[in-house]
Formats: structure tokens, C-alpha cells, sequence
């Protein structure tokens, strides 16, 4: 870089003197002095630069060097060592010289270099700088801060045309809406669109939330009630819905005490039953004529494991309910019991719910045994016959020589009645047995309860 100007150093104006070049030849030898003449120009060789060895212009001075050689006559006449020893000096202009240094016809500017191509990595870190987003705290440097080219390394060839510099846009700033012109409305309208811009959602939100707290007028109280109030299809449409889902509640919890808690108490009950009749016996109570509901006897059946309580007569709450078996003893439906000598003992209980100790009757086959327990013997039956199905009002089935049943005189018989199909009472399934052997309790259980 060349040395500063003394007017920028003193501050002065105008011309200053020439001293250190006065003496004849001194300027030519303070040019050869120069390290690189072609990278520090002195004014006036802006575009005509000479070899230093002789003092004779180079091939692009000589094709290119008009200027120099139009004013080359008055500089080899009178200044130069070049000049006295005959060799042409087209480098030197002094004309050009005075009008630069001395201002007399203004500056020459010098003639700008085209820009050199930039490598692929400078274009590549320029358009990442511009792609990075905008940060309002970091201060954006001035464009001119950035140098428009990059100097290409001696000895590379020129690779192409220059490329395109690449320069940060700068957004256009948002026009800025005029005064409303209009009335009171239009104002307020253009005020409140002002604030959504510039506020955004917060402000939106305050606004919103500021209207929500503001109290309603009569008719927008009215209006509300009005609108929150339900419809009379609405408050039918979910009375209906809670009837229905109630009854669906209330069939579940009755199918439940159907088939789980009624089978749980009947058990206990005729299970507190049986336990009452043993110790009847236990203490040699001689039975009379027995009441209703009362137990007298135990009924046995190996095969399907079932052991419950008989008890007099057939009534569904005092006997059948309670998980008894109920003898058919009192008029119009009155049956032998099993110490009778000829007679058929008809029993009763039910099928499903409430203990059902014949649920699983008609699992029964020929020769199955039944055993009868009173307090004085064991009276053993064997399954002799059945009816699958039968209507309710047919009493004949109990009758001491039963029609169907495959008996034909009077005998000793046993009957055991309950309903179907299960969980129904549509007919009544029938189930026909004939006595095998009486055996005192003195001798001990028969064989169909040991084995």
C-alpha cells in the first residue's frame, strides 16, 4: 500500500512543493527503488506497466498502451535516464502525473479489475450465511465490509467466467395501514386489526378473556339461558336412557340371587335341615303325623351325589324354596310313604335355583339306586323308568300304579317329579323307581351308600 499524500497528512490544500524529485533523473531512480511497480502504482501508470530490468514495455503494455504513447514525445526529450541513453521510457506520463497529483483536471480513476471467479467453498459459506435465520441481536455487517472478490493464486488457470456473487435480500418492510377514513365502527375495526397484528395470539387471548368477563346484558342472559337449556326431546331422550339402564342393573343383580345366592341359602338351609332330623333320631323321638314343612326323612342318590332333606308336603315357600325334597302328602295329591306296604311315595323338588337337587335327574338310568333314609330303616329303590316330558295338570304320574311308568299291579314305588326344560316350569319330567330292599338301621347302611 502506498505511503499517505501530505495533504491528508498535514490537512493542508492545494499543492505542495515538489523537493525530493527536483534534481534531474531522481524520480526514474525512486521508481526502480519500488519492489513490485505493477502492485504500487505511482499516478499516472494505471494501465501501462514496463519491465524493470530495461525499462522496455511489456507485450500488454505495447497492445495496450495508447495512452503512453501519445505522450511519450515531450517525456523523452527532457526527463529520464532513459531518455539520454535512447531507449523509449512509454511508461511515463507527466501530464497524467501533474493532473493527479496536482489536481489540476481532477483524479484519473483507475480502471477496475474484473473479479476473479470464487472458489467453491466461498459461495458455499456465502449462501449458508444467507440461509441462516435472522437474529435481531447479532448486528449485520455492512456489505461493503465484505470483499467483492478473491484473488486467484498465481499459476492456476483462469477456470471460466467470473461467478455471480451472491447477495443477502433484505426483507421489504410491511407497509403500514393508512388512517381509517370512516366512521366510528370502521375506526374501531381497523384498531382492533392493528392490535391482532401486532400483539398476535397474546393479545388476542387477553381480548377474548376480556370479553368473557364482561357482564351480559339482559337480553344475551336471556339468549344464554335459553341456549343452555335442554330441549324436551333432549331431557326425554336421557330419562329413557336411565330407565333403560337401571332395569338393566336391576335384571342383572336378579339373574345373580337366581342362579348363585338362592342355590347359597337353600344349601344352608336344608343342609341346618338335615342336621335336625339326625339329631331328632338321635334323641328317639317317635314322629306323628307330620305338619307341613316338616322334615321326616333323607333321600340319597349316589350317582348324581345329591343327599337333601324331605319334608311334608309341597309347598314352594315352606319346603321347595328352602332346597327340600317335598313328599306329595295331602289331599287331592296325597302319596304313601316308604314303610307303607303297597303305595307309590312321590316326591317334588326343583331343577334349577334354590339348591335344585334334581337338576340332573334325567341323567338317571335303569338300575341306578335311590335310597330312602327314615329313623327307623334305609329303603333302597332302583331306577326303572322315565318320562321326558309331560304336562303339569297330569296328576296320573303319582297314582299307585302310574300309567307310562311300566308297573302293572300295586307295588311299592317311588316318584320323583321336577320341571322342564331347565329354568323353565313349561312340563314336568318324570322319573319312576321300584323298591329293592328295606334294611333297619340296626344292621347298618346298605350297600348302594358304602360303596
Amino acid at each position: 500500500m502506498t505511503a499517505l499524500r501530505p495533504e491528508h497528512d498535514t490537512g493542508e490544500e492545494g499543492p505542495y512543493e515538489q523537493r525530493a524529485y527536483e534534481v534531474t533523473g531522481a524520480f526514474e531512480a525512486a521508481v526502480d527503488q519500488l519492489a513490485d511497480p505493477l502492485n504500487d502504482p505511482l499516478p499516472g501508470q494505471h494501465a501501462v506497466p514496463r519491465s524493470r530490468a530495461d525499462g522496455v514495455p511489456t507485450e500488454a503494455a505495447a497492445a495496450g498502451g495508447a495512452r503512453g504513447r501519445h505522450r511519450q514525445a515531450p517525456s523523452q526529450a527532457s526527463h529520464g535516464p532513459q531518455g539520454a541513453q535512447g531507449t523509449p521510457s512509454e511508461w511515463y506520463d507527466p501530464e497524467g502525473y501533474e493532473r493527479d497529483w496536482y489536481g489540476q483536471q481532477g483524479p484519473v480513476a483507475a480502471p477496475r479489475p474484473e473479479p476473479l471467479p470464487l472458489s467453491d467453498e466461498t459461495v458455499a459459506l456465502r449462501t449458508a450465511a444467507l440461509r441462516r435465520p435472522a437474529d435481531p441481536t447479532v448486528p449485520v455487517p455492512s456489505p461493503r465490509a465484505e470483499p467483492e472478490y478473491e484473488a486467484e493464486p498465481a499459476g492456476i488457470p483462469d477456470s471460466g467466467p467470473p461467478t455471480a456473487v451472491l447477495e443477502p435480500q433484505t426483507a421489504e418492510p410491511e407497509p403500514q395501514p393508512g388512517p381509517p377514513t370512516g366512521g366510528r365502527a370502521e375506526r374501531r375495526r381497523a384498531a382492533k386489526g392493528r392490535g391482532r397484528r401486532r400483539g398476535g395470539s397474546q393479545q388476542g387471548t387477553t381480548s377474548a378473556a376480556a370479553a368473557e368477563k364482561r357482564p351480559l346484558s339482559r337480553v344475551e342472559a336471556r339468549r344464554a339461558a335459553r341456549a343452555a337449556k335442554d330441549s324436551p326431546a333432549v331431557v326425554a331422550s336421557r330419562v329413557v336412557g336411565e330407565l333403560f339402564i337401571s332395569l338393566g342393573v336391576l335384571m342383572l343383580l336378579f339373574v345373580t340371587y337366581q342362579l348363585w345366592w338362592t342355590n347359597v341359602r337353600a344349601d344352608r338351609i336344608a343342609g341346618n335341615e338335615t342336621h335336625k332330623i339326625q339329631d331328632d333320631w338321635a334323641k328317639g323321638r317317635k314322629p306323628g303325623a307330620f305338619e307341613p314343612g316338616q322334615g321326616f326323612a333323607i333321600i340319597h342318590i349316589p350317582k348324581l351325589d345329591v343327599v337333601a332333606p324331605i319334608a311334608e308336603g309341597t309347598s314352594k315357600e315352606k319346603v321347595l324354596d328352602r332346597g327340600m325334597v317335598g313328599h306329595y302328602g295331602q289331599a287331592p295329591l296325597k302319596t304313601a310313604m316308604p314303610s307303607a306296604a303297597q303305595g307309590n311315595f312321590a316326591l317334588a323338588g326343583h331343577r334349577n335355583t334354590h339348591g335344585e337337587p334334581f337338576r340332573y335327574i334325567n341323567r338317571l338310568r335303569k338300575g341306578d339306586p335311590i335310597v330312602v333314609e327314615t329313623q327307623d330303616a334305609y329303603y333302597t329303590y332302583v331306577m326303572t323308568s322315565v318320562l321326558p316330558q309331560t304336562s303339569p295338570s297330569n296328576v296320573s304320574v303319582i297314582g299307585p300304579v302310574p300309567p307310562g311308568s311300566g308297573f302293572t299291579k300295586p307295588g311299592r314305588y317311588i316318584t320323583l317329579t321336577t320341571c322342564t326344560p331347565e329354568f323353565t316350569s313349561t312340563y314336568r319330567l318324570i322319573v319312576w323307581g321300584k323298591m329293592v330292599d328295606e334294611r333297619p338301621r340296626s344292621k347298618g347302611k346298605p350297600d348302594a351308600l358304602v360303596g
